[in-house]
């Protein structure tokens, strides 16, 4: 049998030519316009995965400068993102990593979207940027060896704070509160949520969050909804529901007032802010029992806050703790009880072995945590900046937030 022989054309070689020739522009233009083309990850001077970050075993005697850098403001972001010894600094489209030493460790940029937040877990930086779907487009990068870790993107709010432990890290706004875990799925999807899969899986749909807190296994959501007025709810809920979809509330608590917002939470307690002729700290445990309750001075930095409110709080190794933009408090760990107010503070502090490091206007307090009284103060020249002062810890630096800027601080 003759086989007939598949000969091309002249016309066959200009068709295919012609068809090569249009997907490559439609390729070339795929490319061009995605956000991949906008994405630069750039490794200059990174520690190594082997790189272990020193921390500070005693309060130093004296602080010189060591290098500042400039930082944007991050909604509700005060301290500084320090991971594995490395600080991270941002304008609206880079994250910069730099080394103990002053050094760039690596950049991340995306040139046309904007960074919503920004939070550390896992020994990584989480960042999440606005597109056209909200903030939703997140990643994560390891902080000593700037790699690519993970990335998710999905539907989220337009405006959105981070909230993160040392187990899970998300997003919170006035709709919606999202978890994820290490490798960016979601854990926890609560609120007003968009394109719904299935119906009636969110219980409190109609309610506005004002403030969020998680630790470990617990997600506390306060909110208050418009069939109680002058009411606030507490939703204590599993960080890790059997469907990320439907919310495992534990405990509801109302609590009566207006203005209420979440300051603390520990692993099974919270704490919130009660404005009124006589403000007070309420802390509840999560069988939404009152465990105490104390009087407190008025915080205008809650009665100016928009909501959601973003606390700006810190831990010690012995307590939790929350500026509320005149003075720091200081709640035992368990019960979230005010234990110590310090009214010199003019933001968070760190640790530093058995002491506590608080930024105040002459310098840095040592306080000794268990009685609340300060011990010395490291003087620090701040050059007449009268703002506040958030502290971090990179590799043995002590790292202070000011407005527009970071500034590390070697021991001398």
């Amino acid at each position: 049998m003759n086989v007939p022989v598949l000969r091309r054309t002249k016309a066959d070689w200009l068709a295919v030519g012609a068809i090569t020739a249009i997907a490559a522009v439609a390729l070339g233009f795929s490319v061009a316009t995605s956000d991949i083309s906008h994405a630069s990850l750039q490794r200059e001077n990174t520690p190594g995965a082997e790189h272990q970050a020193s921390y500070l075993e005693a309060a130093p005697e004296a602080l010189t400068e060591a290098f500042r850098l400039p930082n944007e403001s991050v909604a509700g972001q005060f301290r500084p993102i320090a991971s594995r010894g490395l600080v991270m600094s941002n304008d609206d489209h880079t994250v910069t990593a730099t080394n103990p030493d002053g050094s760039t460790a690596w950049t991340y940029t995306r040139d046309n979207v904007e960074i919503c937040s920004m939070g550390t877990a896992w020994d990584r930086v989480v960042v999440t940027y606005r597109n056209g779907r909200g903030c939703g487009d997140v990643v994560s990068i390891d902080a000593a060896t700037g790699m690519y870790a993970d990335t998710r993107s999905a539907n989220n709010s337009d405006t959105v704070h981070a909230i993160y432990s040392n187990d899970r890290i998300g997003t919170v706004s006035s709709d919606r509160v999202d978890l994820w875990r290490s490798d960016l799925v979601r854990t926890v999807e609560y609120g007003d949520v968009e394109a719904k899969q299935e119906p009636d899986l969110q219980p409190n749909e109609s309610c506005t969050i004002n403030s969020a807190l998680t630790r470990t296994e617990l997600l506390v959501v306060s909110e208050t909804c418009p069939s109680a007025q002058g009411t606030n709810f507490l939703r204590f809920q599993n960080t890790t529901p059997e469907d990320s979809r439907e919310p495992e509330i534990s405990q509801d608590v109302s609590v009566t007032g207006d203005g209420i917002r979440l300051v603390a939470v520990g692993q099974s307690a919270a704490a919130v802010y009660v404005p009124g002729e006589t403000p007070a700290v309420i802390s509840y445990d999560d069988n939404g029992n009152e465990t105490s309750r104390t009087d407190v001075a008025p915080s205008q930095a809650i009665n100016d806050s928009a909501s959601p409110f973003a606390p700006a709080t810190a831990d010690l190794p012995h307590h939790m703790t929350w500026f509320d933009g005149e003075r720091l408090y200081l709640f035992t760990p368990t019960a979230l009880r005010v234990d110590h107010v310090l009214e010199q503070a003019i933001g968070t502090g760190v640790s530093a072995g058995d002491r506590a490091l608080i930024p105040t206007r002459e310098g840095i307090d040592v306080v000794n945590w268990t009685t609340g009284e300060t011990e010395r103060t490291i003087p620090v020249d701040r050059g007449g900046y009268n703002g506040e002062v958030y502290l971090g810890v990179a590799d043995g630096n002590i790292v202070e937030s000011r407005d527009g800027e970071l500034v590390a601080l070697t021991s001398s």
